[in-house]
């Protein structure tokens, strides 16, 4: 065996035209001044991850490192062109051999080199997400998989599966059986379904997102040759957002830095919560085992939050086992102790918080610096409401408010349409979900029904009128919605019951159970997230007194909701409404967390295992160190749940958690003009 003999390259003596130690703090100076090797910088919220990143390549830059032996890995575009433009301007010299960007970009740079080696050409195409499902459908039909026969998957559905698999490094059989219980008696056609992709994608000489990471992790497993080229060309890796990680991507890094070791990872592994759609905790978790020799640095210095809304998350997160310990230190002066407020339910927390954010702009505090974050989208469900209700304007990081979303509207078509049996709009919105009805045949169908409705003249006393009347339009129905005509005609006549049609409540858990929450399997990837937002809309629903009410008014909210989005309104001052997962890496004057009660948040699967009980106290901390002034954490003491009416609820553990000298309790009552008042004593 030849002996190793490393040739060191030799440079004049470094003259550092950046000062370091006075551009960075202590723990940031330590972490990117560090000696080659293995290191591991765990930077906690808002301490200047990005700065410590964008230092430690000018550093190596400035100490002879040849910009094309440094390899800068991100999670997305943006990241990769500040980080690129801040490390330019800091040395003013051409940094472009550098090699950074995102790991999908990475990959598809490596790969237009070598993609002959894997099989595939080297002008090879990428599949957005719409082309991987039409391909996907093309396999579905090549395998003569009757899809309403077997209650198939749609195509986006089938990617998400496939998608998740991959990147998971797991079977197909055990994605389906942890996240897709429902299909696993289809995982033998899912299987081959994989395997015709694949074998399609390779024909047209085309790959999607994912194959970018495992043909690349493919290319270094299988290539001694190529595997060495990249290992000697990278001598410093850098990595972004390292905690994100899935196993795909913590194996390249991995692979790419066996021979030097010279990897600087950066993350946080209490801002770890992304696990469901693929991220790997243990790649930060296990890193000290898998790298003996790494040096493990800590930048807890916060400048962002308040020293009493830091100690409430460090607080916290101290609950979890499965962490690297660390305690977020505040530069700025003290400031109020985090509220946590007891409301009476659902509808008095929307209307404290709605109060609130109008006092909050009245003591000068702009609404566009404000945010109501909440586990899941249907929490927010009476505060929009109660913010349409009060005229403050707000906008949703999804870009969806609650009654525009799909899911949402289709099951309401069903309630309008009974209430209505001329609503066109609804009529067309149901059918077109069935197989075979396009655009020309839901107006065909439309002509057919709209004679029979003229001609029958419908009297809602009698059992069943639209039933009895859709009947009569069986024969314009096409021969592949036949079942789906049949189910729906079914579905109508159990609506239009007496015992039924006079609650909104009944009819929504209906459509659910009448195959609507299959429609939701086969359609949508988050089904889960899609059927608990309907269950809540049937309970929301339960405080009207009649159907006529509950459809005027989410007219009434999608219309304010239509005026809202349109152009003049992209620059009013908007309080923000967000999940926790959407705010990540935001940050806010002021921060409303509703709907803190257990099986809420956290979230009922979720406190099933430690693992998932712990991601969700990652969740929390993020949502916390969100806000920069004021922190409000608030829950309902009665909300209503299925079969029961003001069920009691129990604050979230995580609420129970929290040292009682870290907060301030505030008790509502209600303000009388006449001076009389009820509830507690501290805010009214």
């Amino acid at each position: 065996m030849p002996s190793d003999y490393i040739l060191k390259p030799f440079r004049a003596p470094v003259d550092l035209q950046i000062d370091y130690a006075h551009e960075l703090n202590e723990q940031q100076l330590a972490a990117v001044t560090a000696t080659p090797g293995p290191a591991l910088v765990i930077a906690g919220a808002g301490s200047g991850k990005t700065r410590a990143l964008v230092y430690r390549v000018a550093f190596l830059l400035e100490n002879g490192i040849p910009p094309e032996r440094i390899l800068l890995l991100t999670f997305t575009n943006k990241a990769a062109k500040e980080m690129m433009h801040r490390v330019g301007e800091l040395l003013r010299g051409d940094i472009s051999p550098l090699w950074g960007g995102t790991f999908h970009s990475i990959g598809n740079r490596v790969l237009r080199r070598h993609a002959g080696l894997l099989g595939w050409k080297q002008d090879f195409t990428i599949m957005d997400r719409e082309d991987a499902k039409d391909l996907i459908n093309s396999c579905i039909d090549a395998a003569g998989i009757d899809v309403k026969a077997t209650r198939f998957p749609k195509a986006e559905v089938v990617a998400d599966i496939l998608s998740l698999s991959l990147n998971r490094e797991q079977s197909i059989q055990e994605t389906v059986r942890t996240q897709y219980d429902y299909f696993s008696s289809l995982t033998p056609q899912l299987n081959d379904l994989a395997n015709r992709y694949s074998e399609r994608k390779r024909a047209c000489n085309s790959m999607d997102f994912d194959d970018l990471l495992s043909l690349w992790l493919k290319l270094l497993r299988e290539n001694e040759n190529v595997r060495e080229e990249y290992q000697r060309r990278f001598q410093f890796i850098l990595v972004d957002e390292y905690q994100d990680t899935n196993k795909i991507q913590g194996s390249i890094v991995d692979l790419l830095a066996e021979k030097h070791h010279n990897v600087f990872v950066v993350g946080d592994d209490s801002q770890s919560i992304y696990s469901w759609r693929g991220a790997h905790f243990q790649n930060i978790l296990k890193f000290p085992e898998r790298y003996p020799q790494a040096k493990v640095f800590r930048i807890e210095t916060n400048y962002r939050s308040t020293p009493e809304i830091l100690a409430l998350a460090n607080a916290s997160i101290h609950n979890n086992a499965n962490q690297f310990s660390k305690e977020l230190t505040a530069v700025r002066k003290p400031g109020a102790k985090p509220i946590v407020v007891a409301c009476g339910d659902s509808g008095e927390q929307a209307a404290f918080v709605a109060q609130r954010i109008l006092e909050l702009r009245d003591e000068g505090n702009n609404l566009g610096n404000m945010a109501v974050l909440y586990r899941s989208h249907f929490h927010a469900l009476e505060l929009q409401m109660e913010l349409v209700r009060r005229n403050i304007p707000f906008s949703i990081t999804s870009g969806i408010r609650f009654f525009e979303q799909a899911h949402i509207k289709d099951v309401v078509a069903y309630i309008k349409l009974v209430f209505n049996p001329h609503d066109e709009l609804a009529f067309k919105r149901i059918i077109r979900m069935f197989p075979g009805v396009g655009g020309k045949s839901a107006d065909k169908l439309w002509s057919t029904l709209e004679k029979e409705l003229t001609s029958a003249q419908l009297d809602i006393s009698k059992a069943s009128p639209l039933a009895t009347t859709l009947q009569k339009c069986t024969s314009a129905i096409p021969k592949k919605a036949a079942a789906e005509w049949a189910q729906f005609l079914a579905t109508i006549s159990q609506l239009e019951a007496p015992e039924t049609r006079t609650s909104a409540s009944k009819m929504i858990r209906l459509i659910l159970e009448a195959g609507y929450k299959e429609y939701l399997q086969e359609e949508f990837k988050n089904y889960r997230t899609r059927q608990e937002d309907l269950e809540q809309l049937a309970i929301f629903s339960q405080q009207f007194e009649n159907i006529e009410d509950f459809l005027s008014q989410l007219a009434l909210q999608t219309s304010v909701e239509a005026e809202n989005s349109g152009p003049q309104q992209k620059d009013e001052e908007q309080v923000r409404l967000s999940s926790i997962h959407q705010a990540k890496g935001l940050e806010f004057d002021v921060v409303f967390l509703i709907m803190l009660c257990e099986g809420l948040f956290p979230s009922s699967r979720s406190i099933e295992s430690l693992d998932g009980e712990e991601e969700e106290r990652r969740l929390f901390y993020v949502a916390i160190t969100r806000a920069r002034n004021e922190l409000y954490l608030s829950y309902p003491i009665f909300r209503i749940v299925p079969g029961v009416a003001d069920a009691l609820q129990q604050p979230s553990r995580f609420l129970k958690e929290l040292p009682k000298d870290l907060i301030e309790e505030w008790n509502l009552r209600t303000f009388n003009p006449y001076g009389q008042t009820s509830g507690g004593e501290s805010y009214h």
